[in-house]
């Protein structure tokens, strides 16, 4: 397969604005890489640069430590697959899959071979004889990444391939892409702006936001571990909660609220200066519950319930600032209900207000 070295990467356009800034990362061999962040924030540039499709303004791009940044993309043995399937609507599925062989002068058994090969593996063999219109949009999907896996390529680069499919389908997608991954066992990178996506396929997360990467990790790091308010506030649904107060000897002063925190974070963050000092909180939905009586309780209005499946999410007002609860639960709660709330002090994330960069990893 392959390993690839990205090394200060730059996409600079004319008018001096960057689209990829100083972008730094290694691809280990067989690695899943999810690229995810909102839309402009250079992932799918970055995954072009990396095809040969743009440009790099400067930087290096290694692959199994050769300088490949002025080869031109049929030389980079690298297969891409776009958001829009680029399917030819003429030709059958089986052509579709056969197309870049062709081009490349493969032997017409060794196409027929590798062509069955994939149908089989993609569940695509009573479709070949089919054109493209006749299939569903995770079909035509499938033939997409056949057309990519035929080629045994050392890298294969998705930009953003499940976005045009229904709920339904994306789900079902993701975890044959996972599994077709296991099976082959090809360096991958991919690219979303879904963070479910990122965090049930990667082996490994890059945040990118404004051009940049915010942090890198495995989906459990990224997420249990965010390294600023960013990563913090991107990953997970429904975001996190973030409140700014005063640090004080028992907890962080929030208006009218004293949220108490543990002691041993209190002395922690009193070593580092910041008694007497703004800090940003953040604690995530699911790690608020339905308060219990023995325990530190802080009491909310209710101002929207939603019951979604087994889960019940409940948007508070707790004396003026707003929170989200995601509760493991079906129990009925209506709007201007009174609620007496529990935070999870061990799940909470500290912040500098200035930086917005985390404080200290528990």
């Amino acid at each position: 397969m392959a390993h690839l070295q990205l090394k200060h990467i730059y996409k600079t356009y004319g008018d001096g604005t960057n689209a990829v800034e100083d972008f730094n990362l290694e691809v280990r061999d067989k690695e899943f890489i999810v690229l995810v962040g909102p839309s402009g924030c250079g992932k799918s540039t970055t995954l072009r640069m990396i095809a040969g499709l743009e440009e790099i303004s400067s930087g290096e791009l290694l692959m199994d430590e050769v300088l490949v940044n002025q080869l031109k993309p049929k030389d980079r043995n690298i297969a891409m697959v776009f958001q829009n399937y680029a399917l030819y609507p003429h030709l059958s599925i089986y052509d579709n899959i056969a197309f870049n062989l062709r081009l490349q002068k493969v032997a017409k058994k060794e196409i027929n071979r590798r062509v069955v090969r994939i149908a089989e593996i993609l569940d695509l063999t009573k479709y070949l004889n089919k054109k493209p219109d006749f299939l569903s949009g995770g079909q035509r999907q499938r033939v997409a990444l056949g057309r990519a896996i035929v080629r045994d390529a050392k890298v294969f680069l998705l930009d953003e391939p499940l976005s045009n499919l229904d709920a339904k389908l994306r789900m079902q997608m993701r975890t044959e892409i996972i599994l077709l991954h296991k099976r082959l066992q090809t360096t991958t990178i991919y690219v979303t702006h879904d963070q479910t996506e990122a965090l049930t396929m990667a082996s490994r997360i890059v945040v990118m936001n404004n051009g940049k990467i915010m942090q890198i990790g495995t989906p459990h790091e990224v997420y249990e571990k965010p390294q600023n308010i960013f990563v913090a506030d991107f990953l997970g649904s429904p975001p996190m909660n973030f409140f700014t107060g005063i640090l004080t000897a028992t907890g962080l002063q929030i208006n009218d609220i004293l949220l108490k925190i543990n002691p041993e974070d209190v002395s922690l963050l009193s070593d580092k200066g910041y008694l007497q000092k703004e800090l940003v909180v953040g604690i995530r939905p699911e790690d608020i519950w339905h308060g219990q009586l023995e325990k530190e309780t802080y009491n909310a209005t209710i101002t929207v319930s939603e019951m979604i499946g087994s889960e019940t999410m409940l948007y508070c007002d707790l004396y003026g600032n707003p929170v989200i609860v995601k509760l493991h639960t079906i129990e009925k709660f209506r709007a201007d209900d009174s609620i007496a709330l529990q935070f999870n002090m061990d799940k909470v994330h500290f912040f500098d207000k200035e930086t917005e960069q985390r404080i200290f990893s528990m």
